[in-house]
């Protein structure tokens, strides 16, 4: 059993418990900053809707998640070999911000043409976004410490 494949459990632990740990925070934060009194909607039926949505706030919490979270997984990981951080993980932090805002993106405007226009009370958005920002960084550091893994363990098969 190689290294590498020892390792792979861990990343998906702990991928979890980030993503997990990044729910609860994000949910928490959308509720004590959004002083909603009545309802709001998940998703507009229009693109330049003005009124304020539960995913129009989700696509930018994951957008700045993914870019944010692949950075600090990359200084905080203790790995030998792993590559500068520019520009391979920069373009990997771009990546997986436009990953997030295409899924998200898509994620609303499936549910807005399945499901219309519903509204939900402050606990439920609180809720949605907590998933949409859990998921999001559950994946996040996924890609990211299975990416920086492969890359460190492909430097060890070219040194040997």
């Amino acid at each position: 059993m190689t290294q590498h494949q020892t390792k792979q459990p861990e990343i998906k632990k702990d991928s979890v418990i980030g993503g997990a740990i990044n729910a609860v925070i994000n949910g928490l934060i959308y509720w004590f900053s959004n002083n909603i009194s009545g309802n709001i909607m998940i998703t507009g039926d229009a693109i330049s809707s003005t009124e304020k949505t539960v995913m129009s706030g989700a696509v930018p919490l994951a957008v700045s998640l993914a870019f944010m979270l692949t950075s600090i997984s990359y200084f905080t990981w203790k790995l030998p070999g792993k590559p500068p951080y520019f520009p391979l993980v920069f373009k990997m932090a771009l990546k997986h911000s436009i990953f997030a805002f295409g899924l998200v993106v898509i994620f609303a405007v499936l549910f807005q043409r399945i499901a219309g226009s519903i509204y939900v009370s402050q606990l439920t958005a609180s809720v949605i976004t907590g998933i949409v920002a859990g998921v999001a960084g559950g994946i996040v550091s996924y890609l990211t410490n299975s990416e920086l893994l492969n890359h460190a363990m492909r430097d060890v098969r070219k040194s040997e």
